[in-house]
């Protein structure tokens, strides 16, 4: 709701000329229709950019890579979104002119660090307005109240009770009735997968090829990189895969609670990790898992751009170089299943685990 009312806000307390940016990474709406929108609000000029392609293999595929989780269950879509976004709308300003940036993120919360970091790493020079943290708007329900008067066109997403993100690779929700933890989401709150208890009686199998620690293909067939988390999606979402409830510990050291859905990331994580214990030797495996934790904890705070990550995506890169194969997975209502491991780099022998089962009897 914020980032809809920013523009006329901006007008009249900066008396500056506002460009709006709006960067498609595979949210759920229409951006086509964002145009028509910021124009009305006051925008001088619009940018809309498909940045879907350069979502998947310059930050998703990484992050794949280096297996990092967020405190064991959040695959950080939002988080890694953030530095994406923040870069292209400061190569738009100074290809403007622009003396100033801003964010609609709230006052409180992890964004606004993400943004923040990603604008000063790029152009320090520029001033940053984080509106929420100037103005007098406290609530969604004063922000709505604003929005009305200034005739600013209010959507269903914006007149919602909760927070809402969603990209290419998962759909987050957070504040309303999701803060009393005692509750659970409403049953018909998610967007992306199906109750698991709805979802289709009978098992459902993918496999997922991989070359170079990426999917590349599905059931033997080449698939490129959007179009195959899209895919992965669909079928998770109906077999009601990557819903995940967490109470997590954040930026400010205060704890909150996000549902996420998912689908395709997690299956493409748990086919990732399963053709890892095919490939990679136990002490290189280990070493890795210990930095999946520092990198989650990288993209979480929003130092993306820094060269710890640039390092750490280094090491991950070399660890990823064998991890080519494919892993077949059954999916029911909510479950997963590994059916099949399959790699030309595979370390496993089934001649020396027998033997080795045998001396374990």
């Amino acid at each position: 709701m914020g980032t809809s009312i920013i523009i006329p806000w901006l007008k009249e307390n900066y008396g500056c000329e506002v460009i709006a940016v709006v960067a498609d990474v595979g949210q759920d709406e229409e951006v086509h229709k964002l145009e028509a929108k910021a124009l009305r609000s006051g925008a001088s000029k619009v940018f809309i950019d498909d940045l879907r392609k350069e979502f998947v293999t310059g930050y998703l595929w990484p992050l794949l890579k280096s297996g990092a989780v967020y405190e064991g269950a959040y695959l950080l879509g939002s988080s890694i979104a953030r530095p994406l976004i923040a870069k292209r709308q400061i190569e738009i300003a100074i290809q403007e002119g622009a003396d100033a940036v801003a964010h609609g993120c709230p006052a409180i919360g992890n964004d606004q660090v993400r943004f923040e970091r990603a604008y000063t790493a790029f152009a320090p020079q520029l001033k940053i307005i984080a509106p929420w943290r100037e103005w007098n708007i406290r609530s969604r329900y004063e922000a709505l109240s604003y929005a009305r008067e200034h005739r600013i066109q209010v959507t269903a997403a914006d007149e919602s009770t909760y927070s809402h993100d969603s990209n290419l690779w998962h759909m987050s929700y957070e504040g309303g009735t999701l803060d009393d933890l005692t509750e659970a989401p409403p049953k018909d709150f998610f967007e992306r997968t199906m109750n698991p208890s709805a979802s289709p009686d009978g098992d459902s199998e993918i496999t997922i090829d991989f070359d170079n620690g990426v999917p590349v293909g599905l059931n033997g067939t080449s698939i490129p990189p959007v179009q195959i988390i899209e895919d992965l999606n669909e079928i998770g979402g109906t077999n009601g895969i990557g819903r995940v409830d967490l109470v997590e510990d954040c930026n400010e050291d205060v704890k909150s609670r996000g549902i996420y859905e998912t689908p395709g990331g997690t299956l493409i994580t748990t086919a990732h990790r399963e053709l890892e214990s095919l490939v990679l030797d136990r002490r290189t495996r280990h070493q890795k898992e210990i930095l999946a934790i520092n990198y989650a904890q990288l993209v979480y705070d929003g130092h993306w751009f820094s060269p710890l990550r640039e390092a750490l995506d280094a090491f991950f890169a070399k660890t990823n170089e064998k991890i080519k194969g494919s892993i077949t997975l059954s999916l029911y209502k909510g479950n997963i299943v590994v059916k099949s491991r399959k790699s030309p780099n595979s370390l496993y022998r089934a001649d020396v685990a027998s033997l080795a089962a045998q001396a374990h009897l």
